[in-house]
């Protein structure tokens, strides 16, 4: 695979393909599917085995020449389809224990995705990874995470290397937390071109780990190798509950011309599309109250979980907060102050319903008179 990557990144370079229109053709053993968008935008993907081997933004190739992006460490094999509904090109990604589903809309310059498991994947992590081309892609917000730099060696396993000035550098380093990672991105020197994972909504609603949980967003191998854009569903690096299944997303690799994009994407036409496991709006419903005794000099976040799905918000100054969409079941509801529990209860969440249900501080080691005190 890698020197058929590398000849077909060369051949586009020196015969450019002159692409249809909005729509996808079969060529070669792959769909090559145009958006139809004003910043042209191309992507190929492989009919045996899922993998994405182009990505053609604006007459150049960004996809890394050597190895494809997939999800997990590539399927292998996989019965693969696409069709046209409407206004969108749908391909379908199929084994025995989980579905990839990569989206195009007309006039787009992004792939929409989704992903679909009834076990772990026995490939890999249950991560989307996409291999950028780091020749074109030089910079990320994450510049820790080039790993590529630390020439000098690895200090820590195989994961953290060092430079000669004794500078550590690893992907890990590009972690953030759940909570707060719906955007991470890589970019050309100049901010030209950004190329983005966008994790809106309920993205996060199957992985495990919680609010506070982070993985690897990105790591740069070399100046002329990878760089790696991840979003990362279920890990194994610290694991903290047990894992879920289901419905992973929907998420969106998104090109740009104009900076980063909003995180507030709005993909609910997913539920238009036959998507297995995915649950519209409709089916969903809300909880809302007010969190009280966290001193607003901290961060309060509320979390809902169950084996299921899971949940969080941040609650506003006052304490008030409303959860996102969530699926109908019975929740555990957690408040933290920062990332300290200091209160738990249970709430029921019906379709179409907005429960209320206030919860207080009960269990904050702060107000608790210490029994002994180091150096006392």
């Amino acid at each position: 695979m890698r020197y058929g990557l590398a000849f077909a990144a060369a051949s586009a370079a020196l015969f450019p393909v002159a692409y249809a229109a909005w729509g996808y053709t079969s060529s070669g053993g792959s769909y090559v599917v145009d958006t139809g968008s004003s910043n042209s935008f191309t992507f190929k993907v492989s009919q045996s085995s899922c993998d994405i081997t182009s990505l053609y933004f604006i007459g150049v190739e960004y996809q890394y020449s050597s190895q494809a992006s997939h999800i997990s460490s590539g399927l292998g094999s996989a019965t693969v389809s696409a069709q046209t509904i409407g206004d969108y090109i749908k391909i379908t990604c199929v084994t025995s224990t989980l579905t990839q589903y990569l989206v195009a809309h007309k006039g787009e310059s992004t792939i929409f995705m989704a992903t679909y498991t009834t076990a772990e994947p026995s490939v890999g992590e249950l991560r989307f990874l996409a291999r950028l081309n780091s020749a074109q892609l030089t910079t990320s917000a994450f510049p820790q995470s080039y790993s590529g730099q630390g020439t000098a060696g690895a200090v820590e396993g195989s994961d953290v290397y060092k430079d000669s000035s004794g500078q550590t550098y690893s992907k890990f380093y590009s972690s953030v937390r759940f909570i707060d990672d719906q955007v991470h991105w890589v970019s050309t020197s100049d901010g030209g071109v950004h190329v983005s994972m966008v994790m809106p909504g309920n993205a996060y609603e199957s992985s495990s780990g919680g609010p506070f949980f982070r993985d690897i967003n990105s790591d740069k191998t070399s100046s002329n190798g990878a760089h790696n854009l991840y979003f990362y569903m279920n890990s194994g690096h610290a694991q903290t509950e047990s894992y879920r299944q289901g419905l992973h997303g929907p998420y969106a690799l998104v090109f740009s011309r104009s900076g980063i994009p909003d995180k507030n994407l709005d993909l609910s036409f997913f539920a238009d599309l036959g998507i297995s496991g995915y649950v519209a709006n409709s089916g969903r419903g809300t909880v809302k109250g007010t969190a009280s005794g966290v001193s607003s000099s901290y961060q309060t976040v509320v979390h809902w979980y169950n084996s299921v799905a899971q949940y969080w918000t941040y609650a506003s100054s006052g304490g008030s907060f409303t959860s996102p969409l969530m699926k109908s079941g019975t929740y555990t509801m957690v408040l933290y102050k920062n990332e300290l529990a200091v209160a738990t209860q249970s709430v029921s969440v019906s379709a179409g319903g907005t429960t209320t249900s206030n919860i207080a501080s009960s269990n904050d080691p702060a107000k608790t008179a210490p029994t002994w005190i180091i150096g006392e």
